[in-house]
């Protein structure tokens, strides 16, 4: 029997702005965004990201442009036909359960079930301050806020009682149409391993170059707690992949996730304007046979 086709998803460029990112993303807005979204929807990639900060300090290493996840989404869902929407990630102890239910839960029933959902517990102290939430219990909110979720996700009456969230007979309506919405972890540690594999439907740990594992170290960690075999684990290459001028890096990126233990790949891709992005989409989904529409 051959082995199943890999789902791969992209790391989206404009939507989030670090000082070594390209320079035309600088000055992209709707339309590059659009165009993106809607040539990766054509070529058959599975997924497009977006992270979320609410205010960060002038300066910060990792940016300080990042787009609204749930604004952009919903924006770009009415765009396009079958690629889900991934919001890598949202930092739990920001919201209540019941508002990511509702808000979220609306994007997936209007774009007829493309939500994937993408947690971690946040470690930018300065922005906890800011919002006023409490930084120190963090890892106990987001797993209280998990499974308060797992409750209220996909349902219309919801209930739920915990040590830091309780709700009773709410009403959620609309809501998600997807039973379950997939729950992917974020974060690299053993820690966040275990919570992916108890409370979540996927592990998304951080590439090589901001701290990660290696795929081995991957392969190793996934061997010690050995998840369920419909467990998603999202693989991300060391370095951003160039298959227009290195087509070999396609089969290898995809052997190595395979190596991993992962089951879908977010692309990271070398680009210096927007058209050469797009020529390296178009390149990478053919090369790895992704399920494009007919031209």
């Amino acid at each position: 029997m051959s082995e199943q086709k890999m789902k791969v998803g992209i790391s989206s460029p404009i939507l989030a702005l670090a000082g070594d990112r390209p320079a035309w993303e600088a000055q992209a807005g709707t339309a590059e965004i659009i165009s993106v979204a809607t040539t990766a929807d054509r070529l058959g990639f599975d997924f497009m990201t977006c992270g979320e900060h609410v205010a960060v300090p002038p300066g910060l290493p990792r940016g300080e442009r990042f787009y609204d996840p749930l604004a952009t989404f919903s924006f770009l869902a009415g765009q396009t036909n079958r690629l889900k929407f991934l919001p890598f990630v949202l930092v739990l102890p920001f919201h209540h359960p019941l508002e990511i239910a509702k808000r979220y839960g609306t994007l997936d029933a209007l774009s007829d079930g493309r939500l994937i959902l993408g947690f971690g517990v946040g470690n930018l102290k300065d922005e906890f301050d800011m919002l006023d939430i409490p930084f120190a219990d963090r890892g106990p909110r987001a797993d209280d806020a998990l499974k308060a979720l797992r409750c209220a996700l996909g349902k219309r009456v919801v209930s739920y009682r915990g040590p830091y969230y309780s709700f009773e007979n709410m009403v959620i309506d609309p809501h998600s149409v997807q039973a379950p919405v997939p729950l992917w972890i974020g974060g690299h540690s053993s820690r966040a391993l275990r919570r992916a594999v108890t409370l979540g439907d996927g592990w998304a740990p951080a590439p090589q170059t901001f701290g990660g594992p290696t795929p081995e170290q991957m392969r190793e960690m996934l061997d010690r707690l050995a998840p369920a075999d419909d467990f998603d684990v999202i693989f991300t290459a060391p370095e951003p992949l160039d298959p227009l001028t290195r087509p070999d890096e396609v089969a290898e990126t995809i052997a190595s996730a395979r190596r991993a233990g992962g089951t879908r790949i977010k692309l990271v891709l070398q680009h210096r304007s927007l058209s050469h992005y797009l020529e390296q989409l178009e390149c990478f989904a053919e090369l790895a046979g992704l399920d494009g529409l007919p031209a």
